[in-house]
């Protein structure tokens, strides 16, 4: 869904930017020796020269430049909602899940919210991952590497892949996999205890994986609401890395959370969902921006 999108901006950008780039040069810019011309008399004279430059320069050379590039990205992003649906996991999980769904417009962090016998749990999760994600970094990597060892053997093309390879990779290209997204799990005992489980994890092609657990004695430790709680987590002892525990003691830990509502269910959830919000969220920043520029 990412790379699709990605595409689907970029293609257009990339027409406009073309279209831009012409405009601009067309487009009569101040000469300089006509500036340095006006500057000289003025000293030579002592008069005070009142120019059509001066006048739009009090509401902004490019206001209106920027104002139609912001619509047009708009539109695009308008043209785009219009032909996705919504994924059905959304839907299927929002109506079928004990989560309580806490999303903030305008801000990068949601919230899963659930209570489990005397336990309250919050997944939170951020668009911020799949907005830095770059699917492409690694792929180029291995590129590369590939093609240092096609440069000592003949028996491969120019551009250091079989033909076959090549088809394989585009056709790997169009069926993308999503973003990782990145999970933080605190499991509370409110009224019990004032300690809690903190489970980092993350979600990507239907799967939980788990990759660090720890523990806090204050539960606020576990929340980084604050500089201050950031601060207090960063001294304590995280525990050894979830890979490293017995293997039983893992597959428990999986159950434990499975129990609690964690499962493949909310791994298709997330991603899924990130992908829609990000898509939300950049619409309401360009329109916001827009409007400020109107202003």
């Amino acid at each position: 869904m990412l790379s699709i999108r990605s595409f689907a901006r970029s293609a257009p950008r990339a027409v406009a930017r073309l279209t831009t780039a012409s405009m601009r040069s067309g487009v009569a810019r101040p000469s300089i020796f006509k500036t340095s011309a006006v500057s000289a008399l003025r000293q030579s004279t002592g008069a005070t020269f009142s120019t059509t430059v001066g006048r739009r320069a009090a509401d902004g050379e490019t206001d209106d430049e920027l104002a139609a590039k912001l619509e047009s990205e708009i539109q695009i992003e308008e043209d785009m909602k219009a032909q996705e649906q919504q994924p059905a996991s959304i839907k299927d999980f929002l109506d079928n899940s004990p989560f309580e769904l806490i999303d903030t417009p305008g801000q990068e962090l949601v919230k899963l919210v659930r209570s489990f016998g005397n336990e309250k749990i919050t997944v939170s999760f951020s668009i911020a991952d799949i907005t830095n994600y770059d699917p492409y970094t690694e792929d180029a990597a291995l590129e590369d590497e590939e093609f240092d060892e096609s440069a000592q053997s003949p028996n491969k093309q120019a551009n250091g892949r079989p033909e076959e390879d090549v088809d394989e990779m585009e056709d790997e290209l169009d069926d993308e996999a999503a973003a990782p997204i990145n999970l933080s799990i605190v499991v509370e005992k409110p009224g019990k205890t004032a300690g809690a489980l903190n489970i980092d994890a993350t979600a990507q092609d239907g799967n939980i994986v788990v990759e660090n657990m720890f523990f806090y004695e204050d539960a606020k430790v576990a929340k980084i609401d604050s500089p201050e709680s950031a601060q207090k987590r960063a001294d304590v002892y995280p525990g050894p890395p979830f890979g490293s525990l017995d293997e039983d003691l893992q597959v428990l830990m999986e159950r434990f959370l499975e129990e609690r509502g964690i499962t493949q269910a909310l791994a298709v959830f997330v991603p899924d969902y990130v992908d829609v919000k990000e898509q939300q969220e950049y619409l309401r920043w360009l329109s916001n921006v827009k409007a400020f520029v109107d202003a």
